[in-house]
């Protein structure tokens, strides 16, 4: 099994304890770096940059290594130590928190859409001509079918003889109600995969400019009079990569961004600010979900008037933007988002707070 590399120059402490924390977790597989990486089909030298702390990993590359460790020693790692790797990571997140990071990770989201698209649009064609296919063989036996009662009813007098000419006429029957059945099923069948291909691709486009925004620093708001101070954009979502997201997305709007991982901390977040112009709350959250924890927002006169716009995967059906509506948020938006539409809206919301705080 070969060495790992040295731990990376210059690490500071968070990332140096997580890349720590992933080395054990590795070397308890007794693996080379280049034959995990082959198995795993990730870029040797990637993945080594990413157990020395030179590169900070998806949340996803970790998850592999929890499962592949356990199926290594038979056993299921522990919830605590999950949990303490975590926490590990969150530290690492926010100390090496960039847009370069946020790339990376709305880089790899695309990677996944696009792999998405390109299977559901094969399937598709798949589907398409097996339909297609199947679509012939049942013209087909239509005009076999069709000659054959014509046949019959031209010839009453030979109604014998032509029954037993042709002893597979109920054959044809059934086989013709079989196709019939096929298609319907492969009907559906393309539908499907013509709706996911469609989905996959507006989720390339969307992540491609969020990808767009974060690479191309633009100012969404105008710089205010020197004596006016802008006001704080709260962030609340328990997955660290979709944090670094929502900061590189809505770092050109020179406002603080005050990023918390669960409703808990977004409420003492509400008690030790005031100043908040709007907040984004993920829907879906471990112990507090993001409807439980706008209820307690709307309750406390302090923060009650606070407008909150849900972020949630869970997609903009009518059952579920009717909820969030019904907890007092303002806006629904499904992930992946428009970039720039939430920082249009976060800069209304801004502009509000700014007039109702100079009147």
């Amino acid at each position: 099994m070969g060495e790992l590399r040295p731990l990376g120059d210059g690490l500071n402490d968070a990332s140096r304890a997580l890349a720590m924390a992933l080395r054990e977790l590795f070397e308890g597989m007794e693996l080379s770096v280049r034959r995990y990486a082959a198995r795993r089909q990730r870029d040797p030298g990637t993945f080594s940059r990413y157990l020395n702390g030179t590169r900070l990993p998806p949340w996803q590359v970790i998850n592999e290594l929890f499962a592949d460790l356990g199926e290594h020693r038979g056993t299921v790692v522990t919830p605590e130590a999950i949990e303490f790797v975590r926490g590990l990571y969150g530290s690492a997140v926010d100390a090496g928190s960039s847009p370069n990071n946020a790339v990376e990770i709305l880089e790899q989201q695309l990677a996944d859409a696009d792999r998405d698209s390109r299977r559901s649009s094969v399937h598709g064609d798949v589907l398409g001509d097996a339909l297609l296919d199947r679509t012939h063989r049942i013209a087909d036996l239509e005009v076999r079918l069709s000659q054959l009662e014509a046949d019959r009813s031209a010839e009453r007098r030979r109604a014998d003889e032509l029954a037993e000419a042709h002893p597979d006429v109920s054959g044809l029957l059934e086989e013709r109600d079989a196709l019939r059945s096929e298609v319907r099923r492969l009907e559906t069948d393309l539908r499907n995969a013509q709706a996911l291909h469609a989905a996959a691709e507006h989720r390339c486009d969307l992540l491609e400019r969020q990808l767009e925004a974060v690479e191309t620093v633009t100012p969404a708001l105008p710089a205010p009079a020197v004596s006016q101070r802008m006001p704080k954009i709260l962030v609340v979502d328990d997955q660290p990569d979709n944090l670094i997201a929502m900061t590189a997305v809505l770092a050109t709007l020179d406002q603080d961004l005050v990023t918390v991982s669960s409703g808990k901390e977004a409420l003492k977040a509400l008690l030790d600010h005031d100043d908040f112009a709007v907040i984004l709350m993920d829907v879906q959250m471990p112990e507090m979900d993001g409807y439980e924890t706008c209820a307690h927002i709307k309750r406390r006169a302090r923060t009650r008037d606070v407008p909150i716009i849900f972020l949630t995967a869970m997609g903009a059906g009518p059952e579920h933007s009717a909820r969030g509506y019904q907890a007092g948020a303002v806006d629904y938006i499904s992930k992946p988002f428009d970039p720039w539409a939430l920082r249009a809206k976060v800069a209304v919301f801004t502009s509000i707070y700014l007039e109702r705080n100079t009147q």
